[in-house]
């Protein structure tokens, strides 16, 4: 993988102050307004974004929020540093998407899917319906129907994951998968498995979770969904992502799992 980001074009809020907010959100993101800086004053801002001061300072207090910016008396509002930032917020994810993704945001994602998806996997090992068995069934099939660079193999890829979280029965595991939703179908589309031989690896240790999930193997449930997660780290890590010719599908997965009125 180059260090080349995959940008995905910027959608546009709906209202004066969160246009604002995204604005100077996305502007951190991206470094324009470093760490520790201090932001304009009022006057530059509302000039620069054509708002008045009210608007103005519900963006900023829409940022205060997110952890991206903190106002104190005197000094006036500066940026927080990275480990500040609500990474659960979709609007943060959103923007980040709008940044760019690189392999640092990537493997971060990976780091917490580690974190959780494993121990969903053997929850779900342990808890699963028959209903849920069926729909985990559902999704492989279209994996294994499905070109793997097509869109409907990503939207299998990623009912598959949200299917375990959801056969978990823990309401927090689906929760974080709801909140990272379009960050998952932005990595699964760019880790697509094109070659035949990586394709037949992904589809064996996905139909894997699938069968240790109906047999009731929390064990081999959590091991199969651990490997998933590295393999998919291994394509990030071999693959040559070119911005020009992946930022549109990347662009598409992200609108198709936007929640209305917002990312």
């Amino acid at each position: 993988m180059t260090s080349d980001l995959v940008i995905i074009p910027a959608r546009r809020a709906h209202s004066n102050h969160a246009e604002v907010a995204r604005s100077i959100g996305i502007d951190i993101i991206a470094g324009r307004f470093a760490e520790g800086t201090r932001l304009p004053g009022d006057a530059e801002l509302t000039s620069s974004f054509g708002v008045s001061r009210p608007v103005l300072r519900e963006s900023i207090k829409t940022l205060v929020a997110k952890g991206l910016l903190t106002t104190k008396a005197r000094v006036g509002t500066v940026v927080r540093g990275r480990g500040f930032w609500n990474m659960f917020d979709a609007d943060v994810l959103a923007w980040h998407l709008d940044v760019g993704i690189d392999k640092q945001f990537l493997g971060d994602l990976a780091e917490i899917r580690l974190a959780i998806e494993p121990r969903a996997a053997a929850l779900a090992a342990a808890r699963r319906s028959d209903a849920d068995v069926a729909e985990l069934r559902r999704c492989i099939e279209i994996m294994r129907r499905e070109p793997s660079d097509s869109d409907a193999f990503t939207d299998g890829d990623l009912a598959l994951h949200i299917a375990v979280a959801n056969a978990s029965g823990n309401p927090f595991m689906r929760s974080v998968d709801g909140v990272i939703e379009a960050a998952l179908r932005t990595s699964f589309a760019l880790s697509a498995p094109v070659d035949p031989v990586d394709r037949e690896t992904v589809l064996s240790w996905h139909q894997r979770i699938v069968d240790a999930i109906a047999d009731g193997d929390a064990e081999e449930a959590a091991a199969a969904m651990t490997a998933v997660i590295f393999n998919g780290i291994r394509r990030h890590d071999s693959a040559a992502i070119d911005p020009a010719s992946r930022a549109p599908a990347a662009a598409k997965a992200k609108s198709k799992s936007a929640p209305r009125g917002s990312r």
